[in-house]
């Protein structure tokens, strides 16, 4: 998505197009898709919750419950595919996650589930970027958390 096109509301990435912007795989991929990107400000990620993931074996194996971290994780995960297609040519980039403040937890998030996460740029210095990010499912807000990550340049310097 770096030929320089206008990003609506209506802009959506899938899983694959987001396997270009971040090194992540299967099971440590968290976004499914992106949508109302607004370059370098804001987007929104989903994951669909599936009780085939692997960390339900050993956390709460008798009552699956998604790990908060999992949930930062996932919304760190969208603000850092943001980034990257934000960067456009500079692609090569990576995003490496720095600091978490203000996390809560609010509502578990189980198998069946669809998270929402909604993330908002607060300020960017340099090659560090700070987020505010949310997480949903339906109109219930399970999870927020700021943080913040750095954008390494894969050209050495």
């Amino acid at each position: 998505m770096s030929d320089g096109a206008v990003l609506t509301k209506e802009t959506v990435l899938d899983v694959e197009q987001i396997k270009k912007l971040l090194p992540h795989r299967a099971p440590m991929l968290f976004v499914e898709k992106l949508a109302d990107i607004v370059p370098g400000e804001s987007a929104t990620g989903y994951k669909a919750v599936s009780i085939n993931e692997l960390f339900f074996m050993g956390h709460f194996p008798e009552r699956a419950v998604m790990p908060g971290v999992l949930i930062v994780e996932a919304m760190a995960q969208t603000a850092g595919a943001l980034v990257v297609h934000s960067l456009g040519e500079q692609a090569s980039s990576s995003v490496y996650f720095l600091t978490i403040d203000n996390a809560r937890f609010r509502k578990p998030v189980v198998p069946g589930d669809l998270l929402r996460m909604p993330v908002k740029k607060l300020r960017q210095r340099g090659p560090v970027w700070k987020f505010s990010g949310q997480a949903f499912v339906g109109e219930d807000l399970c999870a927020e958390a700021e943080f913040s990550a750095m954008i390494h340049s894969g050209t050495g310097g």
